[in-house]
């Protein structure tokens, strides 16, 4: 648990920094506030909010489980598929932060900004994004494994990876979508809109291909960033036995 805690703590830190370089770049050089940064690291933080906010809520269900019955499976899982719905639709807000290494805040012409310090800010916005979707799914593959796994026999199921990896596929399909696209985790509540501007947009010749291209590229990013990083933790949640 005090990993945990560190993990967590440590995220919201580079957040906070994120969000501190973006304000201190105007502050200091006197140029216009960015506010689309600060709202990107809001929308980025989201999905481990949701994350967190999910495993509350199971455990605050835990009781009313109890009491269920024989309807208990079909109440636990309602809640688990609804609450891991609401974070993936949030979480491509997380990956989405790897764009913003284009500098496209960097106003064109002399400015007073010296490049060495978007550089910084936009890294540490980049990585604080990385690191959200890392502990977000960490938290959500994790809470799954619990579920199903064999007191007898802890270890980590392979189909949990294969869970991870499709929401890192999605992610990275998320993010282009946002990118190319403009859409946002709410336009789902309009899918005809978005089928007709899916269908314009890759009616025209190689949209398909550099969309391919842009997800492999994106996920196999991610993916090197997290099955390190969640083997060593899963190593100490569940030591072979």
């Amino acid at each position: 648990m005090p990993s945990v805690i560190t993990a967590v703590v440590c995220v919201v830190l580079l957040n906070v920094a994120a969000a501190t370089l973006i304000l201190l770049r105007s502050r200091v050089y006197g140029v216009r506030l960015y506010r689309p940064m600060l709202l990107n690291v809001v929308l980025s933080f989201l999905p481990v909010l949701l994350a967190i906010i999910g495993v509350a809520g199971l455990l605050l269900l835990v009781p009313a489980i109890q009491l269920a019955g024989a309807s208990a499976p079909v109440l636990l899982w309602t809640y688990v598929g609804l609450a891991t719905l609401a974070w993936l639709l949030f979480f491509p807000n997380s990956v989405y932060l790897i764009t913003e290494l284009n500098l496209s805040h960097r106003e064109d012409g002399p400015t007073p900004v010296p490049l060495w310090y978007d550089i910084v800010q936009t890294l540490t916005l980049t990585v604080s994004g990385i690191a959200n979707a890392v502990l977000s799914l960490a938290i959500v593959q994790t809470v799954l494994i619990a579920l199903f796994i064999d007191p007898a026999r802890p270890t980590v199921p392979a189909s949990s990876w294969v869970f991870a990896a499709t929401v890192i596929v999605l992610g990275a399909v998320g993010v282009y979508l946002g990118r190319y696209l403009r859409f946002n985790s709410w336009d789902v509540r309009h899918p005809v809109g978005m089928l007709r501007k899916l269908g314009a947009h890759f009616r025209v010749r190689g949209k398909a291909l550099e969309a391919f291209a842009f997800v492999l590229t994106h996920a196999l990013l991610i993916t090197l960033i997290y099955v390190p990083v969640y083997a060593l933790a899963a190593a100490a949640l569940f030591p072979a036995g």
